[in-house]
Order: C-alpha cells, then sequence, then structure tokens
C-alpha cells in the first residue's frame, strides 16, 4: 500500500491522503459517539471507515495520535464556524458579540452529534497532556479575541472587566452546553441563546445600545 501511494503523482498523492485522514476522522468522531472514548480504537475507527487497520495506523501511528488529531481537528471547525460568523457580524463590539452568542448555539458547535465529542475529550483533558495543550492552543486564542472585543465596548482602559466579560461569556457558554448534553429534552438550543445573550445584556446594558 506504501509503495503504491509513492508511485502515485504528487498532486494526487497529497490529494489521496487527506481525504483518508479525513474519511478517518470522521470515523474517529463516529466511533467515540458509538462506542465511547475508552474504547474507541484503531480497528473500530478502521472499520467505521471501511479501512484495514493498517492504513489507520499509517496515517496516525496510534490510537492516542488519531484522537489527538480527532480533537485538533474539532477544535479547528469549531473555530472555522465562530470566526466566520464574527466575519459576518457588524463593525459594533455588541454586534460581534451577538453573533459569537449565535454560533456557539449552532447545531455545528453544539449539537446532538458534536456535544458528546467534546464532553468525551474534555473528561481526559487531565489525563493526557497532548489532549491539554490541543486545547490550550485553540482557547487562548479564543479567550484573546474576546478579550479584545470586551474591551472595545467597555474602555480601552478597562482591561480587568474586559477580562472578566471574556471569562463570564466562556462560563455562560460552558454552562449552556452542559445543560444541552445532560438534559436536552429540558431546554433548546435556541432558548439556550436567548437566555446567554440576555444574561449578558444584564451585565452590561451597552450591549442593547451598541446594537441599536
Amino acid at each position: 500500500m506504501v509503495e503504491a501511494e509513492r508511485k502515485r503523482p504528487r498532486k494526487e498523492r497529497k490529494e489521496n491522503a487527506d481525504r483518508r485522514r479525513r474519511q478517518l476522522l470522521d470515523a474517529a468522531c463516529r466511533s467515540i459517539l458509538t462506542h465511547g472514548l475508552a474504547k474507541t480504537t484503531l480497528a473500530t475507527v478502521a472499520s467505521e471507515a471501511e479501512l484495514s487497520q493498517g492504513v489507520a495506523a499509517f496515517y496516525f501511528k496510534s490510537k492516542l495520535g488519531l484522537l489527538t488529531e480527532t480533537l485538533r481537528d474539532l477544535y479547528q471547525r469549531y473555530e472555522e464556524h465562530w470566526t466566520a460568523s464574527l466575519g459576518r457580524a457588524g463593525d459594533k463590539p455588541a454586534e460581534k458579540i451577538r453573533a459569537l452568542i449565535k454560533a456557539d448555539f449552532h447545531p455545528d458547535a453544539c449539537g446532538p452529534d458534536v456535544l458528546p465529542l467534546w464532553y468525551a475529550f474534555w473528561g481526559e483533558l487531565r489525563f493526557q497532556l497532548q489532549y491539554d495543550e490541543v486545547a490550550e492552543h485553540f482557547e487562548t486564542r479564543r479567550r484573546e479575541t474576546l478579550r479584545l472585543i470586551w474591551k472595545e465596548l467597555l474602555s480601552a482602559n478597562d482591561v480587568t472587566s474586559a477580562d472578566q466579560m471574556a471569562e463570564w461569556m466562556e462560563t455562560l457558554t460552558d454552562g449552556y452546553w452542559q445543560r444541552l448534553h445532560l438534559a436536552p429534552q429540558g431546554l433548546s438550543r435556541k432558548q439556550a441563546e436567548q437566555a446567554a445573550w440576555r444574561c449578558l445584556v444584564r451585565l452590561v446594558p451597552e450591549l442593547l445600545g451598541d446594537t441599536a
């Protein structure tokens, strides 16, 4: 298999490798949803992808390597989702915050096939340094983006409040994601989005004036 790959033209090899990696990463998500993180292996992922276990090992070397890249891909897709929403928002800070809140409760961010993946990995952050490093890399960029938006809304000199509001906003999202994950029958994504926004408006009434 490896020798056959080497004989292909470089562009075709690259496209084929990208396609196989995508196939395996998607299969890893399905395996986690079906078997759980602990019982997901190269074998279960290969089976989901309808590929041989040798192909999975060729691209990711080990179960840990595959799952680490699955988490990285999950964060990457989330980042692309919320940055795209931010790019479509208006120039006012409140419009950006509103867009981020909406993005956080979109099915692409916390749908029923996504939330279980987040919580499967988050439960292992303390035990797998690789997972923790991936999470910290993406979450640091997210926190800095939020901090800059809140700083623009509140005051260029009010760094403490901007940091605090960025943290509270993330805490709101995390809390409602947890409710959606544990008791989805009691709360819809739309209700969670609206509740999070109302809470932020109560904390910072300037949000309403800035979107007027």
